[in-house]
């Protein structure tokens, strides 16, 4: 039985947690940050707060206590909101060890650094004197759907084939099927810009447009991600695959995004304070992206007219309407340049 820790017991973190316990060949302790919540997982095997419905399997045991999470863990697997991302890690270092395995499944990057997670990571645990062995996972993949069984296929990226191997075959299972890729950079900026392309899909369905609309923002989402992606060193083929691609529509497209979700009450014409205070602790990672995202473009000098259109409406409160409208109207050009 290998011991694998998951720290994050949002509805992400929960599911992966499900995926890692069903299998019957991994001791999984769950860290939960708030202590009610971890007593009432542990009284009902349930997380009602996050991802209600679902039995966690025996093989899970929730903590709120770091130590007991990461006690002889052999893999750690990183689900945590962007913005707590490093002050975890810095808390838990002295229980990490060179030989642990990280994975980070959080989609975002950290404000002010411009930091993709992977890259927080060894960060930290540098100040530890050690090399982190880390990889990136991501795809489509909603929590309820993978809790539930669905089929649901992602990829897991490293420049360790060790890493993405034993990652691999960690988390494979009939339903949920994991690829291998070492395109560490396209697959989190795609996981971490999609959710931005979201919020601009939902906006487009909250003013009340229709499929073109959606079909448009989806396709140049695309092409401006993958830009910024290639700009940072990423492989314009991952922007075709699971990462890319089959994220981004996903996300685009799927009620269960929470990121399109807080677009469509923004384009109904709903504050943005008023529509986070509502999500009672659950996470829209593009909300916290999109700054980070306009900084890592202007310092790359790439073009990404979408996500500054998303920045204006979320920073400076710019109307839905006059957002769409300027991307209409700027100046004609070719589509491939």
């Amino acid at each position: 039985m290998s011991r694998i820790a998951v720290i994050g017991a949002g509805a992400w973190g929960t599911g992966l947690a499900i995926v890692l316990g069903r299998k019957g060949t991994h001791q999984v302790r769950l860290w939960v940050n708030e202590p009610d919540l971890c007593e009432s997982i542990a009284r009902s095997g349930i997380n009602e707060r996050f991802l209600p419905g679902f039995k966690l399997p025996e093989s899970i045991a929730p903590t709120s206590d770091l130590n007991t999470a990461l006690d002889a863990a052999e893999i750690v697997v990183s689900v945590m909101p962007s913005q707590h991302c490093r002050a975890l890690f810095e808390r838990m270092t002295p229980a990490l060890r060179p030989e642990m395995i990280f994975v980070s499944c959080t989609k975002g990057l950290e404000d002010g650094t411009l930091l993709r997670m992977t890259e927080v990571i060894g960060d930290v645990l540098r100040s530890r004197k050690f090399t982190a062995r880390v990889g990136a996972l991501s795809g489509p993949s909603f929590a309820k759907e993978v809790a539930r069984g669905d089929p649901t296929a992602v990829t897991v990226a490293s420049v360790d084939g060790d890493v993405t191997r034993a990652v691999q075959q960690a988390f494979n299972d009939s339903r949920f099927r994991v690829y291998t890729n070492d395109d560490v950079i396209g697959v989190e900026l795609g996981g971490a810009l999609k959710n931005i392309i979201a919020i601009a899909a939902g906006v487009c369905d909250g003013l009340g447009l229709g499929h073109n609309s959606v079909a448009a923002l989806i396709t140049r989402g695309l092409a401006e991600v993958a830009r910024l992606v290639v700009a940072c060193g990423g492989r314009l083929d991952t922007m075709a695959g699971l990462a890319g691609l089959g994220d981004l529509v996903l996300t685009c497209t799927g009620d269960l995004s929470r990121n399109r979700s807080v677009g469509v009450e923004l384009g109904k014409g709903r504050k943005l304070s008023d529509i986070i205070g509502g999500m009672h602790g659950a996470v829209a990672e593009g909300v916290f992206t999109t700054k980070a995202a306009v900084g890592l473009a202007r310092k790359k000098h790439i073009e990404m007219p979408i996500t500054e259109q998303m920045f204006a409406i979320l920073e400076n409160g710019k109307a839905p309407q006059q957002a769409i409208e300027e991307l209409m109207t700027r100046a004609a050009r070719s589509e491939i340049h």
